[in-house]
């Protein structure tokens, strides 16, 4: 489980049986000091967070379990909108 940043939206013309219906966001990754981390990357909404949220997400396998049904091939899914952080 990490932290990212909603920076935006990804529109597709066509999208793989099981994610149809589903949006998808670009995120930012974040370390633990909120500070950027590696490339944006795109991720299944499961919250329906919005651009600049604060957002917790999972990726590999369990990223695949997040969704219904199970084991669509995504790489990153989006949990959990963070209200705050404590450090």
């Amino acid at each position: 489980m990490y932290l990212g940043r909603v920076l935006g939206t990804v529109v597709c013309e066509q999208k793989y049986e099981g994610l149809e219906g589903k949006r998808l966001l670009v995120v930012q990754p974040l370390d633990h000091q909120r500070e950027p981390m590696g490339s944006p990357e795109v991720a299944v909404d499961t919250v329906s967070a919005g651009r600049g949220e604060l957002v917790y997400l999972v990726g590999s396998r369990e990223a695949a379990l997040a969704l219904d049904p199970w084991f669509v091939p995504v790489d990153a899914a989006i949990v959990g909108i963070v209200d705050s952080v404590d450090v």
